[in-house]
């Protein structure tokens, strides 16, 4: 388990991968509806960071691509989330 500070680094991590890749990046805007302003201005906001990890968590491949790119473990995004505000909430999929 690791610490909401740590689960807002990787958040942070997530975040700046997902806008690193041009398709995933439109993908993420598109299905959040969040203004590139308005990310920029809440990028820090811990139930913003929960809702990278969300979107993020929803696709095995992202998080391997993620995970591989940042060098962590295939769990520690989820881990992350658990961290965040809402992430003890029970997961029914």
């Amino acid at each position: 388990m690791i610490g909401r500070e740590m689960a807002e680094v990787v958040a942070l991590e997530a975040l700046a991968w997902i806008l690193a890749q041009p398709d995933l990046c439109a993908v993420f805007l598109g299905s959040t509806g969040i203004a590139p302003d308005d990310l920029r201005a809440r990028a820090e906001d811990p139930a913003t960071l929960a809702a990278v990890l969300d979107f993020l968590l929803m696709d095995d491949a992202w998080v391997a691509g993620f995970c591989g790119a940042a060098g962590l473990p295939l769990t520690r995004p989820a881990e992350a989330r658990a961290a965040l505000p809402g992430g003890t909430l029970p997961n029914w999929t």
